[in-house]
């Protein structure tokens, strides 16, 4: 068998994860891993408890393909408890292979070989690779900082006659920016006129410390072009459950479980009803959550601040993006390498978040999804960086 690479061209080219090289380095070198977006904590009990529960109760075969009862039914509840929602948990709701599954499969069950979508970069990085594997070609807007707003008008250049979808993610990963009513109006404007759909990537919907996060799918007109994505996983902390789930009316869930059947056709059936366990928490939880990882933001960017950086602390998310140049290197790859092997600590230079990843250059973005303990040993470690002579 020849030596050279069998992976097709359309995927070849996205190569390992920004997130597995960087995790493996940080193992490597025996550092604070600030890089890849996991917690280093579990969720809660209620929710182990109810899946060791619901396996020793005999629900350890295929679920339904949509996902069982008694997870939809608690989504459904909780988003008209948090957002006025009145979705049907039949109809209206798939459970996936995390928020990535219902991202792949919206793509795949909407697209069209040559359909484009729009897509605000800096993107998280499974977004170009979905689109690829749908044969679907991607549009850029680029955010930049300090604010990373969406610029309405360069979205309106963006648009073509091929254009099939918005792909939409507030609270916004890696930047943290939570997309304004303005910007959100203007955006449903744009969908309504061009008759476009819209994936609203919601998965840190909880993680909310300035502004207000609005769901598309509640502006008029928006529930019936609208796919929105969350994430028990992220909202939980329990990444490798991977659950998460696809909100959206008949027709456009038809697209999602098209593709689903497919790709995963059913979730862990017991951690279904754990997830559905823990979404019962409710609002208590969810400000918990958010009282928590308030203190973990602003206890990081401080210490950020402090070592010498460029700080933009972020409306949402528990991801914080900071201009490292202060210290004199001339690329995020080449800094963060100093940082895991000569500080101790990992954080993801961000150019595959970008079509051109120069536009990343001065950039590197940090995670904060650790306990304090963590935190404050990569603090103490940040502030061995020296700022460049003459800075």
């Amino acid at each position: 068998m020849s030596s050279h690479s069998h992976v097709c061209d359309r995927l070849a080219v996205f190569g390992e994860t920004v997130f597995a090289t960087w995790s493996r380095l940080a193992a490597q070198h025996g550092a604070v891993n600030l890089g890849q977006g996991f917690p280093d904590f579990d969720g809660p009990p209620e929710a182990i408890d109810a899946a060791h529960h619901a396996m020793r109760a005999g629900h350890n075969q295929y679920a339904p393909m949509p996902g069982v009862p008694a997870l939809r039914d608690a989504i459904a509840a909780d988003l008209h408890a948090q957002g006025g929602w009145q979705v049907d948990a039949n109809t209206d709701i798939t459970v996936t292979a995390g928020c990535t599954e219902a991202i792949a499969a919206s793509m795949l069950g909407l697209l069209n070989p040559g359909d484009e979508v729009i897509v605000f970069e800096p993107y998280y990085d499974s977004y170009p690779a979905t689109i690829a594997m749908a044969g679907g070609v991607m549009r850029t807007v680029t955010t930049r900082p300090p604010g990373f707003g969406i610029d309405l008008d360069a979205v309106r250049a963006a648009v073509s006659p091929r254009t099939r979808v918005i792909l939409l993610n507030t609270p916004h990963n890696p930047t943290g920016h939570v997309a304004t009513m303005a910007e959100l109006r203007g955006l449903a404007d744009l969908a309504v006129k061009h008759d476009l759909v819209v994936i609203a990537d919601e998965v840190y919907d909880h993680m909310v410390y300035d502004g207000v996060h609005v769901s598309m799918a509640t502006l008029p007109g928006m529930w019936s072009r609208t796919i929105t994505l969350k994430s028990f996983a992220k909202t939980f902390s329990m990444t490798g459950w991977k659950i998460g789930w696809a909100v959206a009316p008949p027709h456009l869930t038809a697209a999602v479980r098209a593709a689903h059947q497919f790709l995963a056709y059913a979730i862990a059936t017991p951690l279904q009803h754990g997830a559905a366990a823990a979404i019962a928490l409710g609002t208590d939880y969810y400000s918990q959550l958010q009282q928590d990882y308030l203190a973990r933001r602003d206890m990081l960017c401080d210490a950020l601040h402090a070592a010498g950086f460029g700080v933009h602390p972020p409306e949402g998310t528990y991801f914080v993006m900071c201009d490292h140049t202060p210290f004199g290197f001339e690329t995020s790859e080449a800094f963060c390498t100093h940082l895991v092997e000569d500080i101790g600590v990992a954080a993801i230079p961000p150019g595959s978040f970008y079509a051109d990843p120069a536009d990343g250059r001065d950039l590197v973005r940090f995670a904060f999804c650790k306990t304090m303990p963590v935190l404050e040993e990569a603090a103490a470690r940040l502030s061995r960086l020296q700022v460049a002579a003459g800075r």
